[in-house]
């Protein structure tokens, strides 16, 4: 009885409402919010109630939704008895050396590197700590970020890379902490938020975040748009001389955010002596980049690596100075991609948080997004199980390198570095503009350079002029000939 009573009632609602939707004007009509959603987006129109909502610029969590890199446009070649594959993949090398010039260079097991992700600033302590561990279990390094050391931290990961960053807190950028890291990277901007200003305010400043920067109570945590005291070419080489000389010549670093002046920036950072170059592409992610800087600033992470490569070969320094590519780089054929594409090594920084957290996201959904657990905002950041996380990231990392050393195998390397872009076949005329590797639909080049050679036009033209003084013919009957076309006399050797 309350069955029928309850669908009838429904019946006649969903009449009601079906009679409206058909009957009212299009411009009154509540379909209007289905054409203008797909015109306007979900995404823009949830932004567009967030700046009506604080009247400020936003933060988008993890940077760029626009997929720019045509990753996808470029594939792998396969080789099989032309070429041999490796016999077994267990003696294929994942090794890696940073700053090869450098007095004390850095080496690591693997070519997937924990990018900067700053305590405080965006992190909790116990993701910081997760992030550490997962990096020692992989054989890789963690950086710090563009924010202060953390005792914990470094005591955690065997490989440490510190971020000499814009911060303007008073426990940055001393030598006391840079001492302690394996790398030194002097960070200028990033592809998420090229070069501007962003601050941290004090009401989400903790007495334990305030103790680590060295901030007085109510003061921000500032991030300025220029590296203190360095603000010229010559400046940013005094201070990598001095940068090496104080920690005994670990290998210093160079990252900024890609852009169509890359190469420019990376004649600063030659001439100024670095050890590594790090290229930031616009899918770089950051715990709350302003949407304008992460979707309409930058290069997108491929066109930036195959340029900064190029130039790093024109210049003969390939094999001096490091590459690594960041921004964007998700998965197994990301990163192998991006070596082949001339990178020595990549960073991961989104992925690496998903990974932290993918077993633990119930404890937060659907109530809070997986993201609770590990930033420093976060209402979860103290349930998150740092040993089960770490053990999640560095379980990621491995099964990664294992495919690339699957990928390796097929294509007949016998080590991660070797990978190159003869490997890479592109499917699109614009995706082989861009790498500059060869055309899937066209004969590769070496080998059409084997074929034997078309004639060329004024040399068949030569051809056809003697068959006819010999009275051969080109149709014609000359008085001599038998009226048989070239073509067709079987007798004329005309490769002669």
């Amino acid at each position: 009885m309350v069955g029928r009573i309850i669908s009838g009632i429904t019946d006649k609602v969903v009449d009601s409402l079906l009679l409206k939707l058909m009957r009212d004007p299009y411009t009154e009509n509540l379909f209007e919010l289905v054409s203008t959603t797909m015109k306007v987006t979900p995404l823009n129109l949830m932004e567009t109630v967030f700046r009506c909502e604080k009247g400020k610029a936003i933060g988008r969590p993890f940077g760029s939704t626009l997929h720019m890199s045509p990753w996808d446009e470029i594939k792998f070649n396969p080789v099989y008895l032309h070429q041999l594959p490796a016999a077994e993949k267990q003696g294929i090398k994942t090794d890696i050396t940073l700053g090869p010039a450098a007095r004390k260079p850095l080496r690591l097991k693997i070519p997937i590197i924990i990018t900067g992700m700053s305590y405080g600033g965006a992190l909790s302590k116990k993701a910081k700590i997760a992030l550490a561990k997962a990096s020692t279990l992989a054989g890789t390094a963690t950086n710090t970020g563009e924010g202060a050391l953390l005792v914990e931290e470094r005591e955690e990961a065997k490989h440490y890379i510190y971020q000499y960053h814009r911060g303007l807190w008073p426990h940055g950028n001393k030598e006391e902490f840079y001492r302690l890291a394996d790398m030194i990277e002097i960070q200028v901007g990033q592809g998420a938020q090229a070069a501007a200003s962003q601050s941290t305010p004090a009401r989400n400043i903790d007495a334990e975040f305030r103790e680590i920067y060295g901030l007085q109570r109510g003061e921000d945590m500032v991030i300025a748009s220029r590296l203190k005291e360095v603000e010229t070419p010559a400046q940013l080489e005094n201070l990598v001389r001095r940068l090496k000389e104080e920690t005994d010549g670990i290998p210093v670093a160079y990252k900024f955010g890609a852009g169509h002046y890359l190469e420019k920036e990376m004649d600063i950072a030659i001439n100024a002596g670095v050890d590594v170059i790090v290229i930031d592409g616009a899918e770089a992610g950051s715990h709350a980049g302003q949407p304008l800087l992460s979707d309409d600033f930058g290069l997108p992470t491929l066109y930036a690596i195959t340029r900064a490569a190029d130039h790093l070969t024109r210049k003969g320094l390939k094999d001096k100075i490091s590459l690594i590519a960041s921004g964007g780089l998700l998965n197994p054929g990301h990163f192998l991609k991006a070596m082949a594409l001339g990178a020595d090594a990549v960073y991961i920084g989104t992925i690496a948080i998903m990974a932290l957290v993918y077993t633990q996201f119930i404890e937060t959904v659907p109530q809070e997004p997986p993201t609770e657990l590990v930033l420093f905002t976060g209402k979860a950041k103290e349930e998150l199980d740092v040993d089960l996380a770490a053990q999640s990231l560095a379980n990621f990392l491995k099964s990664c390198v294992d495919e690339m050393v699957l990928g390796a195998q097929a294509l007949g390397k016998e080590s991660l570095a070797d990978v190159s872009r003869e490997d890479l076949v592109a499917l699109t005329r614009e995706a082989a503009e861009i790498t500059g590797v060869d055309l899937g639909y066209r004969l590769h080049e070496r080998d059409a350079r084997n074929q034997i050679e078309p004639l060329k036009p004024l040399v068949a033209k030569q051809l056809i002029i003697e068959a006819e003084r010999k009275g051969v013919g080109t149709g014609t009957d000359t008085g001599t000939g038998t009226g048989a076309g070239v073509g067709d006399h079987h007798d004329m050797d005309v490769r002669q």
